[in-house]
């Protein structure tokens, strides 16, 4: 006879793993932010630039977005200081993460 699976204890554990990735995404879209120089604009720039980029259906500007994009990434330089040098202790907590500053992964 098989042992019953314990859903609550199944429950919680993914609850808490999606807890995780939503606070790691949060975490990487604020890498992004600062890696690109973003973090310059006040909050009503940012926030009224990225709902026209959401609202926006033009296929050529947002594939001329997306190159540029990878430009950033594949250029490998960054406009400004990156997160691990503006915050130490911020450097020490992410040492062993095998994620990158910019939280370019693809994995959102």
């Amino acid at each position: 006879m098989r042992k019953p699976r314990d859903f609550d204890t199944e429950l919680k554990a993914l609850e808490n793993k999606a807890r995780e990735l939503k606070t790691r995404k949060v975490q990487q879209l604020g890498e992004l932010v600062i890696a690109t120089g973003a973090d310059q604009l006040s909050t009503d720039e940012l926030a009224g630039a990225l709902v026209a980029i959401a609202e926006t259906k033009d296929a050529a500007k947002r594939e001329a977005w997306a190159k540029c994009g990878l430009m950033f990434f594949e250029s490998g330089s960054r406009r400004i200081a990156s997160a691990s040098q503006r915050n130490p202790r911020s450097a020490q907590a992410q040492s062993g993460s095998p994620q990158s500053p910019a939280g370019s992964s693809g994995s959102q």
